[in-house]
């Protein structure tokens, strides 16, 4: 029989009172520690579901937000949504955060967005990946070999996050000795990319962004000075040719770069780690054979995805699951319920790192699938398998784990083990 797979927490739900009508609300506790029952609520009653709390609308079914993410008048620029204006002025306004953030290439439709895409995508093909393969397999060696004498790390703070940091900040051109900063830098700008937020959320986003933005223009201006053989020299020169970047383009696109080049590799890594331990059968599997790591990662992808949500505001009327998304109102699409939707995947909340197809949507689809998702696999590739020859006895040291305090991206604070 296959292996029942075990969650963080069991994988049960409360049923809506009958009299009640169901509403999306992710604020409610235990959400952020599994998400998967009310996913599953979402997507049995009531798949394009409308949300009177937050004024938006939720969808939860894989063919239907594919279909919106293949929509051509379906925009990723969250400016087109009716209640923008609303929502920011409950916020204290837009700020250095939200100003740069709208550059971003994640949040442009085309042409800009193609625009911008293309001055970077050669850097993050496979076939330049693929070469990247034994400089990740030595960093992976360096950060195990620093934690092998302790018999007990976390697999958080020890690899999954200094191994992509060290990555992208060579690719960028981030010097060795800077690269810590970064840590709250990107954790600030990720949690303001919910779609519920605070005041408080965007005050701590405003803060990084403007040292980030000191930062990079600093750095920038050293590499004018004197261009390196790396990704910002790279674009600079772009920008000096005219007409395909701009300043505050260059700047905005090296920050999205560093914080997207990261912050997701380490919850895939993380959340990886935890299905394996949550499914010891998987992980015997996995270690008697490592050729699975291929198949695994995007196991660990669609079972426990880094990134959960995504949003798009309709530019027309879109019609989708039976109900009508109004022009300029806005979706909700949960890319986790639609990786567990059994419509799609059979046996859906079951681990299966042998499972062969597996069009998950972690990475996204269509125009804005995610750039660095080559990268992402290989990383987590490596360090996983590395992990489990390096050490055969490796156990969680403890239960009780805390899951950050965010909704678009999914990963733990810490996952302490001993081995």
């Amino acid at each position: 029989m296959p292996e029942k797979s075990q969650s963080s927490v069991p994988d049960t739900e409360t049923p809506a009172h009958p009299e009640m009508p169901l509403e999306f609300n992710p604020l409610q506790q235990n959400f952020r520690q599994n998400p998967y029952p009310t996913y599953r609520q979402f997507r049995e009653a009531d798949p394009v579901h409308w949300s009177a709390m937050f004024g938006f609308w939720v969808c939860t079914r894989y063919d239907d937000i594919v279909a919106i993410l293949r929509h051509s008048k379906a925009s990723a620029n969250p400016r087109d949504w009716e209640r923008f204006d609303d929502y920011v002025e409950v916020l204290g306004g837009t700020g250095p955060a939200y100003d740069m953030q709208s550059r971003w290439m994640l949040l442009k439709n085309p042409p800009d967005h193609t625009r911008l895409r293309k001055l970077v995508a050669k850097a993050f093909t496979p076939r330049v990946v693929e070469d990247m393969r034994p400089h990740i397999q030595a960093i992976v060696h360096d950060l195990l070999n620093a934690v092998h004498v302790k018999r007990r790390f976390d697999i958080i703070q020890d690899v999954a996050f200094p191994l992509p940091v060290i990555v992208i900040a060579e690719l960028i051109g981030v010097p060795a000795q800077d690269r810590e900063y970064f840590k709250g830098w990107t954790a600030a700008l990720a949690r303001s990319l919910d779609p519920i937020i605070t005041p408080e959320i965007t005050q701590a986003a405003d803060k990084a962004t403007e040292e980030l933005l000191a930062y990079f223009t600093a750095l920038v201006a050293e590499r004018r000075d004197s261009p390196q053989d790396d990704l910002l020299s790279g674009l600079i020169a772009a920008e000096e040719e005219g007409d395909k970047l701009d300043e505050d383009e260059l700047l905005a696109t090296a920050i999205l770069l560093f914080a997207a080049g990261h912050e997701t590799t380490m919850n895939l890594i993380g959340n990886g780690m935890l299905a394996l331990f949550r499914n010891p059968g998987q992980m015997a599997k996995l270690r008697a054979d490592p050729s699975l790591i291929k198949t695994a990662v995007e196991e660990f992808l669609r079972y426990d995805g880094s990134v959960q949500i995504t949003a798009r505001v309709a530019l027309e009327d879109i019609e989708v699951g039976g109900k009508t998304i109004g022009k300029h109102q806005q979706a909700l699409l949960l890319l986790g319920a639609a990786n567990r939707d059994p419509a799609r995947f059979s046996d859906p909340d079951r681990l299966d790192i042998t499972r062969r197809e597996n069009p998950h949507l972690t990475f996204g689809h269509g125009i804005h699938h995610c750039l660095g998702a080559p990268l992402a696999r290989v990383e987590a590739q490596i360090a996983i398998n590395s992990i489990l020859c390096r050490m055969p006895d490796i156990q969680l040291a403890t239960d009780q784990l805390e899951w950050r305090d965010m909704l678009t991206l999914r990963g733990l604070k810490a996952l302490p083990v001993i081995f």
